[in-house]
This record gives structure tokens, C-alpha cells and sequence, in this order.
């Protein structure tokens, strides 16, 4: 026969019922919202503190704006919402959450349409006030900004103003230096500057012609020079020119005494006297000229002279130094003379009476001592060398020349 079924355990003690209702105090009053001061109070210690929940977030794949995508799993799942606010159709009496999308790019985001929010304002936060302001006085700026400093351009500044009427103010007399030291004081201080810069006094001699003339049958010599004292303006000078045979009475010989105004940095006014002491008889005149510095550095001199006979004479001079090296210097030369008339006591025809053409080369040992050599050759003409064969002299011819240019 079948065994018979053991028997049924004895039913389970039933435990003693529990109350019925909760405490009054945890039933009837509901959570009362949080203050901070009571959430800091009832804050669990550190070491039972909750630790943040990991980013829901966290290596999802976020699809572009408009792909098709899986719902994305509940990113409040887990989490404990007991200290959340009030919401709408949610739990009330519990703080809102922590926004779960914080600091993540949403720009691609979309949702039907682009939930991307809008750019922050690049001028947020910055002093617009020296932005300009629109014809109507509104500051052309962004909304918001300080405007208040904004240069409005539209008003008429500087040249844009209307022209006035004033007066101009009176020019001041004097130098701002004056004001301190006294115009008297000053005035001696000019005048010093003036005299170390310019307004000085110089002078030289010089002996552009200083030689000996070697030709065939006699030989002779010849003198060119001038001494001038002054300044950059007016000059006093002495010059003087003349010739001989060696051996003979000297053939010609005369001194000018000339002042010099200068007209501009290249030209000199010469005005004076001129006494010829030969050939006899002597003569005067009074001599107007000048002398100038040329175009390519040629020297040049022109001066007319009227006798106390009322014999009228002409002279021109030029002369260009020729630098080859710094020490070798090679010198043409050319001289003319003129008469208005004929002056046979002295030997000179009218018209041209004679000329003189010479080319010298100098040596600077230095610059105020340099021996030359050279060759030159004279003419007389017309009717002074008809003059000069009457007289039994030669009427002229080249020379072999050989002497010294000095200044000091």
C-alpha cells in the first residue's frame, strides 16, 4: 500500500498585527521644502555621503541633427530624486535636478527643429562708450553695451569748423630765450654765433701765377696774385699782375684796389681803382667788375676799366683746375685783353690786343705750396703788334714755364 503522506507542517505563527497607522507626527505633515540651512543640517557625513552619479551621458553616441535614432534610455533613472522641488505632473516638495546635459555640445543636436541655443554676444560685458553715434544721436552699438562715451563724428571739429573772425594773436617779439636771460644778453650770444659760424673775419694772400718764362732768344717772368681781407660779404682786395725780361726793366706792372660785395654764393661785385706803374707814361682808371665761380668749378673774372685819359680797357680771365689724382692738378688758362680805342703811348692797338693761353700741371706737396710746369703761349694783335715791331719787341710766341703756386 502507498505510504501514507507526511503530514502537514503546523501553520506559521502569525506575528503580532502592526499598528494600524503610522505615527501621527510622520502621516499627517507632509515634507515641508528644504531650506539650505536645514539640508546643510540633515546632510549625511562625508564618509556616508552619496557619491555622484557617473555622466548618463557617457559614451553615448549623439547622431546628427535629422538621422533617425533610438529613444535614449531615461537619464534620471537611478537617480535619487528625493530632494527634488516641486514640478509640473511630478513629485512636489523635491528639488529640480541638475541639468544632465551641462557642458555638452548640443550645437548638432535637433529635435524636429534646431534646439541649438543661440550664440553668446560677443560685446557681452564690454564698455562700448567710445563707439560712434548715428546721425540722430542713438550709439550704433549692440543692445545693452555702454554707449554713454560714444564720439558723435557728425559735428564739425577742427577744418569742418566755420571761419572766424578774431584777430590772430601778436607775433612774439624777441626770443624765448630773452625771457630768461634778457634780449640784451642774448644779443651779444648772436652776435657770437654769428662771428664763429659765418660772420668772421679772414683773409689770404695767394700767387695763382708765380714763374719763370723760358723762350727762345730771352727769357723773362711773370706774377699773378691777390691779398683780400673780410668776410663772407664784403671784401677788401689788392691784387696785382705783371711781366719782364730777365736782364730788362720790367715791361708791364700794376695794382688794383678793389672792394668785393658778394651777390650770391657763386658771384662777387669787384669795384675800385687800378694804377698801372708801367709801361710809362702811367696811367689810372676806375674798374668795375666780377668774379665767379662757373658752372662745372671754372673760374672766371671780367672787368672794365676807364682811364683818367677816358681811354676805356677790357679784361677777361678763366681759368679750371683739372684734379687727377688728389696731389696732381693740371690748370688751363686763358686771358684777353680789349681797347675801345687805340693808345699808342702805351702801346696798345683797339680792339683785341692781345691773349695769353697756358695749360700748367701742379703738384700739392701742399695744399698751400705746389711747384708746377707747364707751356704757354701769347699774342699780340692787330694794331698793338704793329705797336710792338715799331719798337723793335718781339710779338710774342710759346714758353716753356716752370714755377710755384703759394697761398697763405
Amino acid at each position: 500500500m502507498p505510504a501514507k503522506p507526511a503530514a502537514k507542517p503546523a501553520p506559521r505563527k502569525r506575528p503580532a498585527a502592526k499598528p494600524a497607522t503610522r505615527p501621527a507626527a510622520r502621516k499627517a505633515q507632509p515634507r515641508a521644502a528644504a531650506t539650505p540651512a536645514a539640508r546643510k543640517a540633515t546632510r549625511p557625513a562625508a564618509s556616508t555621503r552619496r557619491t555622484p552619479a557617473a555622466d548618463p551621458h557617457a559614451g553615448h553616441s549623439m547622431p546628427a541633427a535629422g538621422s533617425p535614432s533610438t529613444p535614449a534610455a531615461d537619464p534620471d533613472a537611478g537617480h535619487d530624486m528625493s530632494g527634488m522641488q516641486g514640478m509640473s505632473g511630478a513629485q512636489t516638495g523635491q528639488a529640480a535636478p541638475a541639468d544632465p546635459h551641462a557642458g555638452h555640445d548640443m550645437s548638432s543636436m535637433r529635435d524636429g527643429a534646431s534646439t541649438s541655443t543661440a550664440p553668446a554676444d560677443p560685446h557681452a560685458g564690454h564698455n562700448m562708450s567710445a563707439m560712434p553715434q548715428s546721425e540722430n544721436g542713438a550709439q550704433v552699438g549692440q543692445p545693452g553695451h555702454d554707449m554713454s562715451r560714444m564720439t558723435d563724428h557728425s559735428a564739425p571739429i577742427g577744418t569742418n569748423l566755420p571761419a572766424g573772425n578774431s584777430p590772430a594773436p601778436t607775433a612774439f617779439q624777441g626770443s624765448a630765450a630773452g625771457r630768461f636771460y634778457g634780449e640784451e644778453r642774448m644779443a651779444e650770444a648772436v652776435r657770437d654765433l654769428k662771428q664763429e659760424h659765418g660772420g668772421g673775419i679772414y683773409r689770404q694772400v695767394i700767387f695763382n701765377l708765380a714763374e719763370a718764362q723760358i723762350r727762345d732768344g730771352r727769357d723773362g717772368y711773370r706774377w699773378d696774385g691777390e691779398a683780400w681781407i673780410g668776410g663772407d660779404i664784403n671784401r677788401l682786395a689788392i691784387k696785382t699782375e705783371g711781366a719782364g725780361d730777365f736782364g730788362r726793366p720790367i715791361d708791364d706792372a700794376e695794382v688794383q684796389l678793389l672792394y668785393n660785395r658778394a651777390l650770391d654764393p657763386y658771384v662777387n661785385f669787384q669795384a675800385g681803382v687800378r694804377y698801372d706803374f708801367k709801361p710809362n707814361p702811367s696811367r689810372a682808371y676806375a674798374s668795375v667788375g666780377f668774379e665767379a665761380l662757373a658752372p662745372y668749378w671754372f673760374d672766371v673774372e671780367g672787368t672794365v676799366f676807364l682811364s683818367d685819359k677816358g681811354d676805356v680797357l677790357a679784361r677777361a680771365e678763366a681759368y679750371y683746375d683739372q684734379r687727377l689724382t688728389n696731389w696732381w692738378v693740371l690748370q688751363p688758362r686763358a686771358e684777353l685783353n680789349f681797347a675801345a680805342q687805340d693808345v699808342p703811348e702805351n702801346g696798345i692797338g683797339s680792339g683785341l690786343s692781345d691773349i695769353e693761353l697756358g695749360l700748367r700741371l701742379r703738384y700739392e706737396l701742399r695744399r698751400e705750396f705746389a711747384p708746377y710746369i707747364g707751356v704757354s703761349w701769347d699774342r699780340k694783335l692787330g694794331d698793338t703788334a704793329r705797336f710792338a715791331r715799331a719798337e723793335g719787341e718781339s710779338t710774342g710766341g710759346f714758353s716753356f714755364v716752370t714755377g710755384v703756386r703759394v697761398w697763405f
